[in-house]
């Protein structure tokens, strides 16, 4: 079974080095996509130089000319994967909050599990997150909150940027019609998963913040979300497989 991480990086110099390391040591046998949005600080050429050490076969590198945003990033790297034949693909950040180690659980959770998605859910079982300031644990908490009460979707971590696809939930969903670019794109996609019956699974993980790098949240980004997830309650989903009249 095929399965590859997608990273999306901009100035992630003092990551992506040890990141691939640990992605690349693990026995499972994932793939790593990078895809980087330009970034000035040479975080491509270290990719560059870690597919000279460990081969093209397993890592892989999408530059882009400017910063584009993460959804955009996401969506590039599920076509280049699925245009490749992988069975599951993985959503991740470079900095480490999301650590390595528990892309295994992941994966068993749905190729074992049968889930169709399997989400590193920061809440489902408390809030598990360390050294984040309590107004942004609040603020990311109640975020998921608010998108459970107007999506009525059930899922506890709605903004979670750590999750494993199965290559037949992403083929179904129409990644054309996903309009959100930041953060928001993570609840549409789950959303999307969630309506197209699928099943999902969380699976808890301890979020460490980041020690290297910036953070790359906004105000912006955040009102997107907000107000995104008003008009995706309107919104019908529709499978990419089928005729347009056959809302589900």
């Amino acid at each position: 079974m095929k399965k590859v991480v997608i990273i999306p990086t901009y100035n992630e110099i003092e990551n992506i080095g040890a990141m691939i390391e640990r992605v690349c040591a693990l026995p499972e046998g994932f793939d790593l996509l990078v895809i980087d949005d330009g970034s000035p600080d040479g975080t491509a050429g270290a990719v560059r130089q870690a597919m000279e050490r460990y081969g093209g076969e397993r890592i892989h590198l999408i530059e882009r000319s400017g910063k584009s945003g993460l959804g955009t990033a996401y969506i590039a790297g599920f076509e280049w994967a699925l245009s490749r034949g992988y069975d599951y693909v993985f959503e991740m950040d470079c900095d480490f909050s999301h650590d390595p180690n528990d892309l295994g659980r992941l994966w068993r959770a749905c190729s074992e599990g049968g889930a169709d998605v399997a989400i590193g859910s920061r809440y489902v079982t408390g809030v598990n997150v360390i050294n984040w300031p309590i107004g942004r644990v609040i603020m990311s908490y109640y975020a998921s909150a608010y998108v459970r009460r107007v999506l009525g979707m059930p899922v506890r971590d709605c903004t979670a940027g750590f999750v494993c696809f199965r290559a037949g939930a992403l083929r179904t969903i129409d990644l054309n019609r996903i309009r959100m670019r930041g953060y928001g794109f993570q609840i549409e996609m789950k959303y999307s998963v969630w309506k197209l019956g699928f099943r999902i699974v969380e699976v808890p993980i301890i979020f460490t913040d980041r020690t290297r790098g910036s953070s790359k949240m906004s105000s912006g980004i955040f009102g997107e979300a907000f107000w995104g997830v008003l008009r995706m309650r309107f919104r019908k989903i529709r499978p990419a497989a089928l005729p347009a009249e056959a809302n589900l």
